[in-house]
This record gives C-alpha cells, structure tokens and sequence, in this order.
C-alpha cells in the first residue's frame, strides 16, 4: 500500500501539468478572438442603427405623406403686378398683371403638348411625379457646395408655381417632392399638364400657352403650327434667354433650344423625319405683335429703360413682369412732361422749314441728368415707342464739339492752362497731308485754350492734341473718366477732339455731370429703388463717390465751358437766370451737318439736346435750319430746346454758384512737366475783337462783326495775332463778365514761343467727318 500511493500521485501531478501547458497556450489565442468580437459587435450595432434611422425615415415620410394636402394656389402668385413710379409716387405704368387666359386640355395643339414634354420632361408620362436622376444630380450639385437647385419633372415645376415660393432651400424642396408625389397619385396627368401649361411664365408677360400664342404669333393657342409650338416650348425653359426680340446672340439661343425639342419630338415618335427636318432648318416667322397700351406714347420709351436697367441688376424677366415688385424711378413727372414738350415743339417748328411732312424725319433728343445723384430725371427720344422702338436719347450718334471738352481735361493733364498759346490759323500738322480748317474758312491767330473752346476752334484743339504725349488716348481717357462709354468711331488721331467719336445724349449728360459734380463720377441711371411683395427694399442706387476728374481741374473747365455761353457759341442762353456751363457741337461731311448738339449744366442739373434727321439719324440736317441762318446749328434749334426744358427743371431751385477757376498749371497746381507758352491778360480778354461765328443765334449782326481773314499760307507756329506779344511779368487773371468774385492773379511762367510737335495721321473718316476734305471749311460747333 506504502508502494501504491505514491504511484498514484505522479498520475495526478501529470494532469495538472497537461493542464497547465494548455493554460499557458489559450492566453495568446484570447486577444485574438477579442478583437473579432468587438468589431463584429460594432458593426451589428451600426446597421441596427442604420436600419433604425431608414426605418425613423421612412415612418417620418410615410407620416409627413399622409398629412400632406394640396394647398390652395399661391394667392400672390395671382395678383404680382409689377409698379412703376415717378420720384414723387405717382405712377408711370405697371409690368403686367399675369396676362392669362385658360384653355382646356383639348384645345392645346397635340404637337404643343409634345414639345413640351420634350423640352422639359421627357419621362413624363411614366414617372411617379418626380426624377430620382434629378435628385441625385441635384444632391450632388448641393455636395460640392453649389445651390440648391432644380432637376425637376414638368409636376413638380407646376406645383412649385402654383403652390410653393420662389426660394431655394432644403425645406421648400422636400415639400415640393413630397406634394409631387401625391399630385402625381390623386391628379391624372392630363390635368397636370394643362394646368402647368395654363399657369408658366413664357416671357412678354405671358403666363399661360393662350397668352404665349397671343403674345409671339399673335394667334390662338390652338392654331399654333409644329413650328410655332416647338418655340414656345423652348422659350418657357428661360424666357429672357429666349426671347427673338433680344437680337442676333438669343436668336442663335433660341435656335438651338428649338432644335433639341425638335430631335426629341423625333426620338419619340411625335413626328415623322420628313416634319423634323423642314421645321429643323430655321426658326419660324414672328409677326409683329401690337404691344398693350403700356408702352404706347413717350412712356414706353422710359419703361423699356426701367426694365433694361433691372435685368442689368440682376432682375429676372420674370420678377420684372410678374414678381410684385414696387420701383420707384428717378423720373420727375414735371420735367419728363417738360422734355416732352419741349422736343415737340422744336420739331414741328424745324421741321416746317423743311417741308409739310419734315417733322416726320427730324429727331430731337433730349437727356437730363441730376448732378449730385446720377439719377436721370427726364429723357425725350422718340414720340411713340409702339411705331418706332428707337430711343434716340440712348442712341450714340457723333459728339462733334461737345467732345472737346474732354479735350481740355486732357490737356490741361499735360500742362496745359485756360492761357495757354494755341493756333487758331488753318495749318498742317506734321506728318499730315489734310490741312485742318475751322469753320468757313475763318482764321483767328493765336487763341488761349479758354477762348478756342468759348468759339470752338478747331485748329486750335488739334493743334493742343498734336502737342501732348499720345494726345489722342488722353482725350479718350479724360471721356472714360467722366464716364462716357467708348463706342464708334474713337479713332485715335490728332483729330479726334472734333467729335467723329459717337456718343449718346444721356452718356454726354452723365459726362458733363461729371464736371458739374466737381469731378465726382455720374453715373447716369434711372432706378431708384426696388420693394418686393414682403416691403422688403432689394435694391438702392448708389451715390456718386468716385473721383473721376481732378477737382480743380474740372473747375477750371466749367470756367471755360461758362466762357462759351457767355462770348461764344453757347450765347442763346447767356440770359437764363442760373449760372449756366456748356458746348455747342455741328457734325457734318463737307458742306452737310449730320447732328447738332447743346450739352450744358447748372450746378444741379445736366442736360444734353441732339438733333438729328433720317431713320439712321446720319441724314442731313441743313433743310431744317432757321430761315435767314447758313446752317443747322448746336447753338440754335438744340439750345433753344435745352432753354425750354430748363425753365421748367430749374423753376424753384436754388441758385448755386459755380466753384472760382483754380488756374491750373498757372498759380493753382501744375499737371506734367512742360511749360506751355501763354496769353496775357489782355490778350485772352473776352472784349479782344475776333472773327467769331457769325451764324451763332447769339452773335451780332454780321455788319458789327470784324470782316474774317483768310490766310492763304498758315503757318504751323502759333500766329502773334489778335494781340501784343505777353511780356514774362504777371499780369491779372481776366475776370468773368457775370462773375461775383475777383479771380485768382496767377504766376505767371515766362512766355516762350514752343512750334508744335504734331503727330497722327488723320483716318479715312477724318477727311470726311467733321468736313476736314480738303478745300473744305469744318464745322466749328
């Protein structure tokens, strides 16, 4: 037994240490099996989770479905008349009540219908009333940080008109998806169909397919051909993209929009190849369309400018015509009727002396600007907008002496001053072959630049821009400046102060607004302000802040502008009792004045007149000039129209003074680094004796006047006559006849006698604009 036992004891001692090995194996299997527990529960818990918030979803879905009801249609969606009002509330005219008329399902074309499913919905005869590809698209869009944003079917565009907002946002798109889809159940898709195409937006202020037919064929919406249909259902997608009256760029849109609905009408099987392809060759004809009465008169010109501007801010068509929205204008009710009348008369008095019937073809225009704001208070282009769509108040036509004010901004950029010596003889510049002439030949020796623009010199502004560094592209920039747009015609030669370059009367009223504003930039505009439906303002015009023109040199220049309605061209209007600053200008080729203009301004308002003949405004305006005259000219019909229509503009108004000269390059502060030779005090006097324009309305008789002389050989140096030769001692500045304050004594730099350096071929139009043809006298202004 003592044997037994301890061979018992070994056996046990032996399992232990079987066990012990296997213990000492499981520790490392444990973390292993471990990790895959833990994992595999996390992922369990994920897709209960995930399965929890698809179900949380859907049930939110299912609940939001059944409580949702078709809403009444948008009460403001029917009553979103667009106002537009004078400055002081009265009103100007409306942007249409939603002009609509509805049909049934059965009146509207089956090639109608089918256009445009093909323009805009493909799929819609099939789908639930919403596109899943749409609304991946769409999310995507949003995921990359773009706008929330359409892919939406033909019934949710309905529904989103009819019964949602405008807006874009998460909230408003679910509503929308989910009111698709139960139109899509309760509404048979004939009804959605005719419903969408009764109430969408066309353009022209058609709302509705009835209304489309009517507004761009002017037909019924059941008459309308495979042609016509496949327009509308192109136009509906961006009506002012699309419209055919935009000009050549939406045209060439429209004809691409238009053929796509085509090729899908094809692919369909809506038409045969053989319509397709005769209707794929070219839009369909337009026939003019009698516009409402809106637009007829004098105020469909002032509305299309409105409606110009805002799409230009930004507007939509569709916000202008049918958003609700409240504008308040710029326009004073008492001067536009003032223009108006003041246009009127001129014409029928100047076009009497052409003929019975020559008022027809006469067009004066008119442009009037505040200075402070830019605001445009009055504009007279045309007599009825319906019979003829041209504004010749925004129409750019050639400036001819009311640029050479720019000029004078330019030079005196360069060293230039209101003294300064410049020639007033026919002469030659170098480099050229045109001699350059002033008007009937007349020679005035040397001239200060003050006297060259209160008579509109010629010779003596080519002569000025010969002599500055790239003279040309100066006076271009001293335009731009001030705000006028360069256009046709800015050729850049020695010449180019004369005028060829064609401007606007309401761009040349926001220049010389300009000056006026102390050389504050203008920006001429019509628009005031703009509350949409909610009172909420969307848009304030902007106040002029810009410094465009030097300060003191835009004194110096309304002084010299003061010089040519006090002593020379501008003289009709010398009697007005306000202070008054402006230019004359006559455009012509050879013998034929093509436009005539009066720009000028009191310190609060700047007005611009352009008179011009023939559908083009290129014809010749001499049949029209006041009996007993040579001509038509700027400071006749033109400033007696700019006379008339300030009486009334300024009737009330404060007077205000113009800023004294500060004399620049003189004793004020001196621009570039040339000394300029200069006329004394006595030379530049307005009493000196010249050989001013006789055929001005505002100069003596042509008995008073000195006799002109004609120098048969003018030399390129500036002449030593009218006038003594100034001595390099100081002498006073000249004071101004109606002036109430004594002017600045400059500082007088010595007087040296500099020859000109001209450069700068003349253009083709150049011998031919302006009347600088050889052997030709040129239009002073």
């Amino acid at each position: 037994m003592a044997d037994h036992k301890p061979a018992k004891r070994p056996a046990r001692r032996a399992a232990p240490a079987s066990r012990g090995a296997a213990r000492s194996a499981r520790p490392a299997a444990r973390p292993k099996r471990g990790r895959h527990g833990k994992l595999k529960k996390f992922l369990w818990g994920l897709l209960v989770t995930i399965l929890s918030l698809a179900i949380i979803a859907v049930v939110g879905v299912f609940v939001a479905y059944q409580r949702t009801e078709l809403p009444d249609p948008n009460h403001d969606f029917q009553t979103n008349t667009s106002f537009i009002y004078y400055r002081d509330g009265s009103r100007l005219g409306s942007f249409s009540v939603q002009n609509r008329q509805s049909i049934p399902y059965e009146s509207m074309p089956e090639d109608l219908r089918n256009a445009v499913i093909s323009a805009e919905n493909r799929t819609f005869w099939t789908d639930p009333g919403i596109s899943a590809k749409g609304m991946l698209r769409a999310a995507w869009t949003i995921a990359r940080g773009g706008e929330m944003q359409g892919g939406s079917t033909i019934t949710q565009q309905y529904i989103k008109v009819l019964y949602l907002s405008q807006e874009r946002t998460m909230s408003r798109k679910f509503k929308e998806l989910l009111l698709a889809v139960k139109m899509g159940k309760e509404v048979s898709k004939q009804d959605i169909l005719a419903g969408y195409l009764n109430t969408i937006y066309f353009g022209r202020g058609a709302y509705g397919v009835q209304a489309a037919a009517k507004a761009f064929f002017y037909t019924d919406a059941s008459k309308l051909t495979l042609s016509q249909s496949a327009v509308l259902a192109s136009v509906l997608n961006s009506p002012a993209n699309f419209d055919p009256s935009g000009g050549v760029a939406a045209r060439e849109r429209l004809l691409q929009r238009y053929r796509y609905v085509l090729d899908g009408m094809l692919e369909a099987g809506n038409i045969t190849q053989a319509q397709h392809d005769e209707a794929y060759r070219e839009l369909p004809k337009f026939p003019k369309v009698p516009d409402y009465n809106r637009w007829a008169g004098t105020d469909g010109y002032l509305m299309k400018m409105v409606h110009d501007e805002l799409i230009a801010k930004g507007f939509s068509d569709q916000q202008i015509k049918g958003g609700g929205l409240k504008v308040t204008t710029t326009l004073d009710r008492k001067d536009q009727k003032a223009a108006v009348a003041a246009g009127q008369k001129y014409k029928k008095i100047a076009g009497r002396n052409a003929g019975s019937k020559g008022a027809e073809n006469l067009h004066p225009a008119l442009a009037s600007v505040d200075v402070k704001t830019g605001g445009v208070l009055a504009m007279y282009g045309g007599d009825d907008y319906i019979s003829n769509t041209r504004n010749w108040a925004r129409t750019p036509r050639p400036a001819a002496s009311t640029f050479k004010t720019y000029a004078v901004i330019a030079g005196m950029r360069h060293g230039f001053s209101l003294r300064s010596r410049l020639e007033g003889n026919a002469f030659t510049p170098d480099g050229d072959t045109t001699k350059v002439r002033n008007e009937n030949n007349r020679n005035y020796g040397t001239v200060s630049l003050r006297r060259a623009t209160a008579k509109s010199i010629n010779t003596a502004f080519v002569d000025m821009v010969s002599r500055m560094k790239d003279g040309p592209k100066a006076v271009v920039k001293a335009a731009n400046d001030a705000g006028v747009p360069k256009g046709t015609a800015w050729d850049l030669n020695n010449r180019i102060a004369l005028g060829t370059a064609e401007v606007s009367p309401l761009a040349q009223a926001g220049g010389y607004a300009t000056i006026a504003n102390d050389g504050k930039k203008v920006a001429p505009h019509v628009v005031d302000k703009v509350v949409d439906q909610s009172g909420k303002t969307v848009y304030h015009a902007p106040s002029p802040s810009q410094r465009a023109v030097e300060a003191d040199i835009s004194h110096d220049v309304t002084y010299a502008l003061q010089s040519v309605v006090e002593e020379g061209t501008g003289r009709l209007v010398a009697d007005f009792d306000h202070q008054v600053a402006g230019k004359t200008g006559t455009s012509g080729v050879g013998d034929t004045v093509t436009a005539a203009w009066f720009v000028a301004y009191t310190k609060q308002i700047s007005t611009a007149v352009m008179f011009v003949a023939g559908d083009s405004g290129n014809e010749n305006l001499d049949p029209y000039a006041r009996e007993g005259a040579s001509g038509f000219h700027g400071g006749d019909y033109p400033a007696r129209t700019w006379l008339d229509y300030m009486k009334t503009a300024m009737n009330g108004m404060p007077h205000k003074s113009f800023a004294d000269p500060e004399w620049v390059n003189l004793s004020g502060k001196h621009y570039g680094q040339t000394e300029r030779p200069e006329l004394s005090d006595d030379e530049d006097s307005s009493k000196t004796p010249d050989n001013s324009n006789s055929d001005d309305p505002g100069s003596p008789n042509e008995s008073s006047t000195p006799t002109p002389t004609v120098s048969s050989t003018p030399s390129s140096e500036p002449s030593s006559t009218p006038g003594s030769r100034p001595s390099s001692t100081a002498s006073p500045e000249p004071s101004k006849p109606s002036a109430a304050t004594t002017k600045p004594t400059p500082t007088r730099h010595p007087t040296r006698t500099i020859k000109p350096t001209h450069s700068g071929r003349p253009t083709p139009r150049d011998t031919t604009r302006g009347g600088v043809r050889p052997g030709v006298g040129e239009h002073n202004g």
